[in-house]
């Protein structure tokens, strides 16, 4: 219930956030604002595994959540001091440049305004506003893997500890978040979108493919790892940040009053596509769920019981008859028999180690088999992730945006004039 309450919160915090920096960033500049905006949960990824690789081999989970929780309190706090809001009248224009910040304010005060269309959400139900925000979602599969499952994963599959699996997940997270940054400025200053996230998403494919086939290979460096993830962060970042700047203004060509809608539905699509794909995991890796439960307690019962399973193998046909008996029911000569041929001291060892080997005998088979197949089904869930990159490309299409910076250079002096003549315009009016 607790988590369930944060989750509305985290749902409502999703939209109303980039909707504010919409509010704030004209059209020119919207890939840099929402290329900072989506840094937030990127750092935020980063901090978390920063913290917890320097401090989990001395704090526990609890103490984990309590940073976080103090953390979010901070931000509170921050949020609310520094937040600001623009009138409503205000925010249903579309500003497209800093200078359109005038007729903006001319118009907000009864010159000449823009009256918000009725039916948000029906006109938010097209294929540009609700294929890409799908797409997008099944884009960011690996991002969600990342986030809640690349722990398991190399734990499961080549034994990293949190803190090393954390370690490894800075690259993609300080790399991602360069990226998103850089990509959002250079897309402004060539005014397209659409080239960044076809270059974005075709070396997402190929990177993470190439992440795939390294999915079964347990001679894998750490370093090989790291630099698979910088290239995924980095062409991820290439993508997102001109996506988000090209979403918002394939809304705002619907209806500018409509944008928070807009992202209304692009944030449940991407949530259900969260859930979705959080469920389908261990249909797909059904490895994940005895290492998880059972991968460590396994584990340690073959180091406690080492000793142990070294007399038992010795000794496999005189271990196989007792077996069949409780330990307190071994006929005579078969007790006798085995303290003959394995010595009392071993049976002994045997004895004290019975609480780790009826552990192994109940879970072993069924963790030795989950570890022997997790690396192909982990490759598995990693080629869906490249699936869904491929599924994102064709939606480029339909977005708003030009592809060639010429093209869009010539509309924005286009636009500008508009502007200049619907400026004088007013002032005529205004005298």
């Amino acid at each position: 219930m607790l988590f369930a309450c944060l989750s509305f919160i985290e749902g409502i915090v999703l939209v109303a956030t980039p909707a504010l920096i919409r509010d704030f960033s004209p059209q020119l500049g919207r890939a840099t604002a929402m290329g900072y905006w989506t840094m937030g949960p990127v750092i935020g990824s980063l901090v978390v595994t920063v913290v917890t690789s320097s401090t989990l081999s001395f704090a526990g989970w609890q103490d984990e959540l309590r940073y976080s929780g103090w953390a979010g309190l901070a931000v509170f706090v921050l949020a609310l001091v520094g937040l600001r809001e623009l009138s409503p009248r205000l925010r249903d224009q579309i500003m497209v440049s800093l200078r359109d910040r005038a007729l903006v304010e001319a118009r907000a005060k009864g010159l000449n305004p823009r009256t918000a269309a009725e039916g948000h959400w029906r006109q938010m139900l097209r294929l540009d506003v609700v294929g890409s925000a799908t797409a997008v979602s099944l884009f960011l599969l690996l991002y969600f893997g990342a986030v809640g499952n690349f722990v398991v994963y190399f734990a499961a599959t080549f034994g990293y500890t949190e803190q090393r699996t954390n370690g490894l997940a800075n690259w993609y997270w300080a790399a991602n978040a360069v990226a998103l940054l850089a990509a959002g400025l250079v897309s402004d200053k060539l005014k397209v979108r659409k080239p960044f996230m076809v270059a974005g998403a075709v070396g997402s494919i190929a990177v993470t493919t190439l992440f795939a086939l390294h999915a079964t290979e347990q001679r894998t460096g750490y370093y090989t790892f790291a630099a698979l993830f910088v290239a995924i962060g980095v062409f991820t970042g290439v993508t997102y940040a001109p996506w988000m700047a090209s979403f918002t203004e394939t809304v705002e060509k619907h209806n500018p009053a409509a944008t928070a809608t807009g992202l209304a539905v692009w944030g449940w699509i991407i949530r259900a596509v969260v859930a979705i794909s959080t469920a389908f995991v261990p249909v797909v890796v059904t490895s994940a769920t005895p290492l998880v439960e059972h991968g460590a307690q396994v584990k340690a019962a073959s180091v406690q019981a080492a000793a142990a399973l070294a007399v038992i193998d010795a000794h496999p046909r005189l271990f196989a008859e007792l077996e069949a008996y409780p330990p307190t029911a071994v006929p005579p000569a078969l007790a006798a028999r085995a303290v003959r041929e394995v010595g009392a001291d071993d049976l002994a060892t045997v004895r004290k180690a019975q609480p780790q080997l009826a552990l192994l005998q109940r879970y072993g088979s069924q963790v030795k088999s989950a570890a022997a197949q997790g690396p192909e089904q982990w490759r598995t869930w990693w080629l869906v992730c490249v699936a869904g990159q491929v599924f994102f490309l064709p939606f480029i299409f339909v977005m708003a945006g030009r592809w060639s910076p010429r093209k869009a250079r010539e509309e924005a002096v286009e636009h500008q004039r508009a502007v200049e003549r619907e400026l004088a315009a007013l002032a005529d009016e205004g005298d």
